[in-house]
């Protein structure tokens, strides 16, 4: 295996890491941004009320993503498979 081939398996393990990890960490960026502006303009600043939507946003788009999730995941550890058996 050469080096190349190390930097080409790199360069595609954190393309679907950050594919799958996109989604969720915009909706948690969206709902914090949202709650942080309501909690400003009403001088609010209990943290459950921060926590407590965000985690029902992850969980909701976990939820929904999940089938296609899987899928990458498979399909990259498919591919990662047989490529570590053409290697060897």
């Amino acid at each position: 295996m050469s080096t190349g081939d190390v930097v080409n398996l790199m360069r595609i393990s954190i393309t679907e890491v950050v594919m799958l990890s996109g989604p969720v960490l915009i909706v948690a960026l969206v709902i914090g941004l949202v709650i942080s502006i309501f909690q400003a303009t009403t001088s609010i600043q209990d943290q459950t009320l921060t926590f407590v939507p965000k985690i029902l946003a992850i969980f909701g788009t976990i939820a929904i993503l999940a089938g296609w999730m899987f899928s990458q995941m498979s399909s990259f550890t498919v591919n990662l498979f047989s490529a570590i058996s053409s290697i060897g």
